[in-house]
């Protein structure tokens, strides 16, 4: 079967997927449904727990086979489901990090019975562990000048890491995508390209094909298409 790239196809992915050959995806990036009630133009977010998780299971079941061995797989969730769902992938394929997305969201407002949520879980990944592509040096973080003054003493002079930068952690401190954002579009839980472009870079070489099952706006798209990627994409709306 002939490899599809950058195309968006206006469908279910449970049904689009059918189409991709088996072991040929570089990097999966899923921004499901959270079974928080959002509003989607549709029901997909309006499940009870037991319809969702059984859901969920089903779309991974059938895109895990289309991941090359040293493909990764990144999955956005939030505190709700991520243990079940966490557990589920892990008997499949093997998890790397937990990433927590810290959204930034304002010290105003929130629960008064309650910890306010202001994070995302984010589930990394692979197929095989020994196997799986990642680029570190694409998203090492600059030291700012002052660190690397305060570091220059001659123990450290040369060193590869003062001069490329340090490793991403894995709590993202990320602002969420506000209303008067340029990059906003009408979407409840649009993600900032900053993150994506992150995943894409790391755990995708250049050439390779990224696929986004739930492409929302077509953030995933965009930041393949910036970062020298192919991508493939599935959304059930129209808009």
């Amino acid at each position: 079967m002939e490899k599809i790239k950058n195309k968006i196809f206006n469908e279910d992915c449970l049904i689009g997927v059918k189409k991709i050959p088996d072991n040929s995806l570089d990097l999966v990036i899923a921004d499901p449904p959270y079974c928080l009630g959002k509003d989607y133009e549709n029901n997909s977010d309006k499940l009870n727990s037991e319809e969702y998780l059984k859901w969920t299971y089903e779309w991974i079941d059938a895109i895990i086979p289309k991941l090359k061995d040293t493909g990764s797989f990144y999955i956005f969730l939030s505190w709700q489901y991520s243990p079940e769902i966490f557990s589920y992938i892990k008997n499949k394929i093997s998890m790397i990090n937990e990433i927590i997305w810290d959204r930034r969201v304002p010290s105003m407002g929130g629960s008064t019975r309650k910890f306010s949520s202001v994070h995302d879980n984010i589930g990394f990944f692979v197929k095989k562990d020994k196997k799986y592509f990642f680029d570190i040096d694409s998203i090492r973080i600059p030291y700012d000048e002052e660190t690397k003054k305060a570091r220059m003493r001659s123990i450290f002079v040369g060193k590869k890491w003062l001069e490329v930068g340090y490793n991403p952690k894995d709590i993202w401190s990320v602002s969420r995508i506000h209303a008067q954002a340029p990059e906003r579009q009408n979407h409840p839980t649009q993600k900032p390209l900053e993150i994506i472009e992150r995943m894409i870079m790391a755990s995708c070489p250049i050439g390779g094909i990224v696929l986004d099952p739930f492409m929302g706006t077509g953030t995933t798209a965009i930041a393949a298409i910036n970062t020298k990627r192919n991508y493939i994409g599935f959304e059930i709306n129209k808009n």
